[in-house]
Formats: C-alpha cells, sequence, structure tokens
C-alpha cells in the first residue's frame, strides 16, 4: 500500500479489521508501505495499488479477490488460496530475478537521493544534476569498457 494511494486508502479500515481477527485465523496480516520500501515493491513486482499476497511455506500467490472482510477471511478459513496458482518461479520474491529487481528499485531511491540532495541542499540548477548523472553514467561505461 501506499499512504497517498485513494484506493489503499479506502480498504484501510477493512485491511485493519481482518488484522484483528488474524489472531482467530491463525495467519499473520501486515501491510509495507511500498513509498518507504521500494525495494519490497521491485521484490515483489506491484505494479497496482494495494497488492495483497497470501504466503506460505515460501509460496507466494497474489490475491485477486474482493476486498471484504468477509472475502478476505474466507480466502483463508475456506483454503480457497489452494485453488489460486502460485506466484511462478522466476517471479517468486525469494528468486534471484526478483532479488535483482529489489537492487534496481533500491538504486533507483539512491539516485533520487542524489539528484535531491544536488538540487535542494547544494542549490544547483535541475540539468546540473542532469549533467552529472549523465558523466558518471558515461565514465562508468568507459571504465567497464577497458
Amino acid at each position: 500500500y501506499a499512504p497517498w494511494c485513494p484506493a489503499c486508502q479506502q480498504i484501510e479500515l477493512t485491511w485493519e479489521s481482518f488484522a484483528k481477527e488474524s489472531e482467530h485465523l491463525d495467519i499473520t496480516v501486515g501491510k509495507v508501505d511500498v513509498s518507504q520500501e521500494p525495494g519490497l515493491s521491485g521484490r515483489f513486482f506491484v505494479t497496482t495499488l494495494p497488492t495483497i499476497y497470501h504466503a506460505k511455506d515460501g509460496v507466494f500467490r497474489r490475491y485477486r479477490g474482493s476486498r471484504t472482510l468477509e472475502d478476505l477471511q474466507g480466502y483463508v478459513l475456506e483454503r480457497k488460496w489452494e485453488a489460486v496458482e502460485p506466484v511462478a518461479g522466476w517471479k517468486s520474491p525469494s528468486s534471484i530475478m526478483m532479488h535483482g529487481m529489489a537492487g534496481l528499485f533500491h538504486l533507483s531511491g539512491w539516485i533520487r537521493q542524489i539528484h535531491s540532495y544536488l538540487t535542494g541542499t547544494l542549490g544547483l540548477h535541475v540539468w546540473v544534476s542532469y549533467a552529472v548523472f549523465v558523466l558518471t553514467t558515461l565514465l562508468i561505461g568507459l571504465t567497464l569498457g577497458l
């Protein structure tokens, strides 16, 4: 989820109720703010918000059902998750490919922080920041090429 997402705000009360009922369902319910944890959004290949996953014994399934409290509880109690196809091996959050994707999301966050530092803290013009990144990219490419 993300705090600025209207769909996430709409499901928030239902999700909180579901989390409170989790003890009775013998499950753990959590939520992750993708704006604070960009690596996880990359690892889970989150393309829409909110995205709900069911995880059991290292097998991940994406929940695509109704977002009512009754349907969320029924998904667990009636073991409806067993009929859902698990996330493909290469797209699994524990796969090497998704570890790499998480790394790219972390890198993009790091680049964004550097850009903010150059333009906000140091007061450089946006184009100067872009020029720094272009030159850095060229130098890295030249170094790797040599």
